[in-house]
Parts: structure tokens; sequence; C-alpha cells
């Protein structure tokens, strides 16, 4: 088992940066991204973690803005993870590293509240950035990926015989903002589809999202395929 390595938090001092969790079964690679987020002045590291059972006690503990999350880990694995810290009513919202963009436990650590996730290639200015938008409570994978990667596995998806019933108390033009959202429309294209302003759509979106009680875009996405109102290829 690898030793966690903790930076505590400091109860005197208001620590303005984002407080990073690193989690990875490789040192070396932890090594490289606490190199990467130690040369930004707004992002400080404060704990690795080597697997997911190190990771949800670390998050407990810590309460990082932002996990760094692995998916495949021993022990316990990165989507598991996720679930535990975001079940556990955390403040704290994971990003999710994959090999690949593409990858069937993606979509498991999306549907566990995974608020995005980034491929461990990442050039080193994307994956800050990354992370300080996860931090500011927004979500990190693009809208198109996002879709390909659901229409690619949404047989692990559950069957939508009973669609929740947030999505049932959507308002008709929240429920075309949803559909026109899962298809990979970003804002701007969805207010020149709907020929309303921009600002316009962004308040649906917030509608939607209080509505269905998701604290972003991704789960938003996630749960319009679980519910049928968006199918593969859709």
């Amino acid at each position: 088992m690898t030793e966690p390595t903790t930076v505590p938090a400091e109860p005197t001092q208001v620590d303005r940066a984002v407080r990073v969790l690193l989690v990875d079964d490789q040192p070396l690679l932890r090594t490289g991204f606490r190199m990467v987020l130690g040369s930004e002045a707004d992002l400080t590291v404060v704990g690795e973690a080597g697997d997911g059972v190190e990771a949800v006690e670390l998050a407990r503990r810590l309460l990082p803005d932002v996990v760094l999350m692995d998916i495949r880990m021993p022990r316990l694995d990165g989507v598991e993870a996720t679930r535990r810290i975001v079940d556990a009513g955390l403040v704290t919202r994971v990003l999710v590293l994959t090999t690949f963009d593409l990858d069937e436990y993606v979509v498991g650590a999306l549907r566990a509240g995974a608020s995005g996730f980034v491929t461990k290639d990442v050039p080193a200015d994307e994956l800050v950035d990354a992370i300080r938008v996860v931090a500011a409570g927004e979500a990190v994978v693009a809208p198109r990926i996002l879709k390909r990667l659901l229409d690619r596995y949404a047989g692990h998806l559950p069957d939508p015989a009973a669609p929740p019933r947030a999505v049932t108390g959507l308002t008709e033009r929240e429920h075309e903002v949803l559909v026109l959202i899962a298809r990979g429309l970003s804002n701007a294209e969805i207010a020149r589809a709907l020929f309303v302003s921009e600002t316009t759509v962004k308040t649906h979106v917030g509608h939607v999202l209080t509505k269905l009680g998701v604290r972003d875009r991704v789960q938003a996405v996630v749960l319009a395929y679980e519910s049928g109102m968006v199918r593969p290829g859709g």
C-alpha cells in the first residue's frame, strides 16, 4: 500500500489557492502532476494517494477543492472512490484522469458524480485550466466528446423505463434545452437553434440544473441519457 503524503490545512489562515489531491497508483505520474501544479501560484497540492481507499480517506480528512482521480487502481478503483466522495456530501469535486477519452470506466465515473475528465497526456496548461474550471463549479468535458462517450457506452446505463421525477418536472423549453445540451451543443449554438439570446440559454440551463438536482452540465447530460430523453446517435 502506498503511504499517503499529506499537507494538512491551516485553520488559522485563509487558503485562497485551489487545494488539489492527487490520486494515481504510479508515483512518477503523481510527481509529474505535482511539478506542473506546483508552478502555479493559485494551485496547491495538499496530498497524494496511490489507490481509491486512500483517496476517500484523504478527501474526507483534507477536504480538497479538487481530486485529480485516476480511474484504474488497486484496492478501489476511481469510479467507486468518486462515488464515495460524492455520496459523503463533500464540497470536493472530482476530475477524472484516463488513458483514453473513450473509456467505458469514464461513464461510470461521470454517473458517480465526477465533474469531468482529462486524458493523462493532456498538455500542462490544459490540465491547469481544467482544475480551475472544476474548482469554480463548472464541468470539464467537451460536449461532443461526452456525446460520443455516452453513445458508445449507452448499454452501461440503466433501463429508462421510469424517467426520474425531476425530468418530468421540466418545462417544455427546459426540456428542449436539456436535449440540445445532451446532443453536444454549446450555449451559443443552443441560442441560435432556439432563436433566443445566450443569456436566456444560461438562465434556462441554471433552471435545468436546479430542477434536476445536479451540480453541472455533465451530470445533466448523463441523466438525459438515463431517462431516455436522448438515445444513442440521437
